[in-house]
């Protein structure tokens, strides 16, 4: 009995001084630092922007469809390209993409025309490229699926879309016009690729995972398929970011580190970064699967979601850009006589039209038992080469950012003000903020510290 007893304490103690240890690691939460100017520009949703050497940024707006270039002060701001014939409809109809390119250029990713457009340092569009294969330049805007960038050589990286064939149809004599085409199915691990612009060869640099995808074929009652997808508002899957020397991290969902692709080709691992993860009750899973559809469907009555119409390719062609690239969940309908409406609800669109869809969302045991650490599309580098990563942890309902430094230490955790959301970063400690302000945005530069 006293032995038991003994055995029993040792594993509190060992609980405890686990404890104690592990908040000793843990940086203190602490506060963004101040905010030093502000934009009067009113914008529509602020995705990305690019810091110029002269302190000038370039701000990509997805909603209105806009690049907009601000002084250093955020004082003054100039249409770079917009919709308007002022512009020749430069921005074009679909969401673009900014890159920081040479020097003080950029580029601005137009995915309707599947074309690049070349912004010297005076704001003016001087050449237009032609994108990288024409499935992937749906994957060049950024956003949630991390941020292409340039790497030492010249050689553009981002990520690459999932290899599926073309959905396929019943196949040549089956005289069977009403079976239901068969889907690849989604993988579960996507490539980084490098593209040089000179030869327009591209080669894969590594794979990492992705969140798994459930499809659903069925038959609607007027003849056609129905494809769903459900939503996972717990999504698990590896995610990365583009260091300014060029260094590629890979941040690992399973077990919370960081492998680093560097420049010379050889790949390094650092040690895993303390975490207080959380674990999920069965209880716990249905409660969250609950608030998430609350919260998504909220989202989508104030306008944050909408309806995206595109035309799906028909079988045996090549497939299109996605049109709604962070979509998470959607319906495509396959209508008769060879072409194909795609309909897709996923958080931030942008297309008009159409009933809003219900959202199917995964069994709570789907769910794992422990909150991933942070969601794909959570990375960000700035210009020190520290990582930024948005993990599963709120306080006070803001999400805390883990800051990681170039061996995988950790070395802050920061909490943006309310309602901000981080879009990029400038040298010596800059950090910009997109401001939601009812129907419209506009941008904040504040001081990490």
């Amino acid at each position: 009995m006293k032995k038991a007893t003994l055995g029993l304490t040792l594993i509190a103690l060992t609980a405890v001084v686990s404890s104690l240890c592990m908040a000793q690691s843990l940086p203190p939460i602490r506060p963004l630092g101040p905010v030093t100017a502000v934009a009067k520009e009113p914008l529509g949703a602020v995705s990305t922007v690019r810091h110029l050497p002269d302190g000038r940024v370039l701000v990509n707006d997805i909603i209105g469809r806009r690049v907009v270039m601000f002084d250093s002060a955020l004082a003054t701001a100039t249409v770079i390209a917009d919709t308007t014939s002022a512009t020749a409809n430069a921005y074009g109809p679909r969401p673009g993409g900014l890159i920081a390119y040479h020097g003080d250029s950029t580029l601005f990713i137009d995915p309707a025309s599947l074309s690049m457009l070349l912004i010297d340092a005076n704001g003016k569009i001087v050449r237009v490229m032609s994108a990288p294969r024409a499935n992937d330049v749906g994957f060049l805007v950024g956003g949630p699926f991390g941020n292409p960038g340039f790497d030492r050589n010249g050689r553009l990286v981002y990520r690459a879309p999932p290899n599926f064939a073309a959905f396929r149809g019943p196949p040549p004599g089956s005289g069977s016009g009403n079976r239901l085409p068969q889907f690849p199915t989604p993988p579960d691990s996507a490539a980084l690729v490098r593209f040089d612009l000179a030869t327009r060869k591209v080669d894969t640099v590594t794979y990492f995972k992705t969140p798994k995808i459930n499809l659903n074929v069925t038959q609607s009652p007027e003849g056609g398929v129905r494809v769903t997808s459900t939503m996972n508002p717990l999504p698990q899957g590896d995610d990365w970011a583009l260091l300014p020397d060029g260094t590629i991290a890979l941040v690992r969902t399973k077990d919370y580190h960081v492998d680093w692709l560097n420049a010379d080709g050889t790949v390094t691992a650092s040690p895993k970064i303390p975490f207080q993860w959380e674990r999920l009750t069965d209880e716990g899973k249905v409660a969250f699967i609950d608030s998430a559809r609350v919260a998504f469907e909220k989202a989508r009555a104030s306008g944050q979601l909408m309806v995206m119409r595109g035309d799906a390719p028909r079988p045996g062609s090549t497939p299109a850009p996605a049109p709604a690239p962070n979509a998470q969940a959607g319906t495509m309908t396959v209508t008769s006589g060879g072409n194909t409406t795609v309909t897709a609800v996923g958080p931030g669109g942008g297309g008009p039209g159409g009933p809003l869809l219900a959202i199917t969302m995964v069994a709570p045991s789907e769910l794992p038992d422990y909150k991933p650490a942070f969601a794909p599309g959570s990375t960000r580098a700035d210009a020190d080469g520290n990582l930024w990563i948005r993990t599963s942890q709120n306080v006070n309902g803001i999400p805390v950012y883990n800051v990681v430094n170039r061996s995988g230490q950790l070395i802050d955790r920061v909490q943006l003000p309310q309602n901000r959301v981080l879009v990029g970063f400038g040298p010596g400690g800059v950090v910009y903020l997109a401001v939601r302000d009812g129907a419209t945005a506009h941008l904040e530069k504040a001081r990490v510290k």
